[in-house]
């Protein structure tokens, strides 16, 4: 019997929202690395007071398009300006599909002459894949080839094309310039520079994260012991700390960036999105993602994603055709949800968390510093009882000593410092998921606040610990 496509997986569900709620599994794990190299608190701290080295070698898929035709496939398939876009620069790319919705993102290297890759979660890439053997809109076929370099958990040999790591923090340039034995090169945000470390040839991607300074640190596989021990010795003075898998997914709660768009694949009328869903197996992104939360739509499309949404309404640009282009020409006027974070009340936290020391009743369990517990988390947000909008990535910050939520709401709604309530947990008990037990839902009162965070208000409960005798230093 041949596998199943996406496109008959799904005919054969009498509830795409049901099943991927009930899909068995939980958050994506980040393999290759110890869950904590010391402990997640140190490692989120490490980051805002001196500098962290994430190894982001295993758990991204690269992409690589190569040919005379690979900058207008991207660009073709991309909401972004491909305007000055030059050999050793990258971007963040966006695709969606022709109904306007977003597909995913990830980072866009520009390698060399007619070559790129594409770095991150599958879905774009797969998105590329496709389009990569997909007639032109002429009906002409690109003159591309993509190579795929799927991530650790997926393969059996262990063995990447490239290493990948992420130097950051207040300390990280003071880290690179002592492991390169020179001053780093002078290079503007999302540029790209060759540089030497311990000999070998290493690509630097500038960027950062929360505010803080960083690089991107790549090159082949053969060179990945080399380089990381170099890096790690150079950080001796300098307070580098490594981040397990644990610490490493919290991060994105204090910088603001949403990873986990749902991909718009499941639907859409479109010539276009059927021969998608006919091309993806049953086994790809969509066919095997899960969803969690107390969001419950009437349909799918309930949790689809325009970018303005998600904070990149500032990349889309008319000034170029691209797939999806009339959908978002006509949904630039509309009204856009407004991500925001919300800070979560600290006693209504405990109140949550405690309920698990009881024999009854409990609230869904918190998991810490990341409390995601699908690949795709959708919480509901309300105001005065009415739904304004959803949360999307929820967990603790020890920078902040908060546990913090991104969220998506109505603009109408958004003031800073307003209070508004989280429903934590899933209906009627929680689905099947692995990572869901027998719970019940709960409300929690949270602070509308900006992304990226930064604590409007502190509340009067942040000592109440010590006053309670419950601390260490009681």
């Amino acid at each position: 019997m041949s596998e199943q496509n996406l496109q008959q997986k799904l005919d054969g569900v009498d509830n795409v929202v049901d099943f991927l709620r009930n899909q068995q599994v939980g958050p994506n794990v980040y393999p290759g690395v110890p869950a904590e190299y010391s402990n997640w608190r140190n490692e989120q701290r490490a980051w805002a007071e001196s500098a962290v080295l994430f190894n982001q070698s295993y758990h991204m898929v690269e992409l690589y398009v190569r040919g005379p035709d690979a900058f207008k496939l991207l660009e073709y398939t991309a909401i972004n300006s491909f305007k000055n876009f030059t050999v050793n620069k990258a971007k963040q790319y966006v695709p969606v599909t022709p109904d306007g919705y977003v597909i995913g993102d990830v980072i866009l290297f520009y390698l060399a002459e007619n070559e790129f890759s594409l770095v991150g979660r599958a879905p774009a890439i797969e998105w590329v894949e496709f389009h990569a053997q997909y007639p032109k809109p002429d009906g002409s076929k690109w003159d591309v080839t993509v190579e795929r370099d799927e991530r650790t958990a997926m393969r059996s040999d262990g063995v990447r094309k490239n290493y990948r790591f992420q130097l950051q923090g207040p300390n990280a340039m003071k880290v690179l310039e002592r492991a390169m034995g020179q001053t780093p090169p002078d290079l503007k945000f999302f540029n790209m520079a060759h540089i030497d470390i311990a000999g070998k040839d290493v690509i630097a991607l500038r960027h950062g994260m929360a505010g803080q300074p960083g690089y991107e640190l790549f090159g082949p596989w053969a060179d990945y012991h080399a380089v990381h021990a170099a890096l790690v010795e150079a950080g001796k003075d300098f307070g580098l700390t490594l981040v397990g898998g644990r610490a490493y997914s919290s991060n994105t709660l204090e910088s603001g960036w949403l990873p986990s768009p749902l991909p718009a694949f499941f639907t859409g009328d479109s010539q276009m999105m059927k021969d998608f869903r006919s091309w993806a197996s049953g086994k790809s992104y969509a066919g095997m993602c899960s969803i969690g939360g107390s969001y419950v739509p009437d349909s799918i499309e309930g949790y689809y994603l325009t970018p303005w949404d998600i904070g990149y309404g500032h990349i889309v640009k008319f000034d170029h055709e691209f797939v999806g282009r009339e959908a978002l020409e006509k949904m630039a006027g509309e009204k856009h949800k407004q991500k925001v974070t919300l800070a979560l009340d600290n006693e209504d936290v405990m109140r949550v968390i405690s309920s698990v020391l009881a024999k009854g009743e409990r609230a869904k369990y918190f998991e810490f510093p990341s409390a995601v517990y699908a690949m795709h988390p959708f919480d509901e947000v309300k105001m005065d009882g009415e739904v304004i909008g959803v949360s999307t990535w929820i967990g603790y910050s020890s920078n902040e000593g908060k546990m913090l939520s991104l969220a998506m709401i109505d603009p109408d709604k958004v003031e800073m410092g307003k209070t508004v309530t989280l429903v934590w947990g899933e209906p009627n008990g929680g689905t099947s998921k692995p990572t869901v037990e027998p719970h019940v839902q709960t409300e929690i009162k949270a602070v509308i606040s900006p992304v990226p965070y930064s604590e409007v208000a502190r509340d009067a409960y942040a000592d109440s610990w010590r006053q309670k005798g419950v601390g260490v230093n009681a």
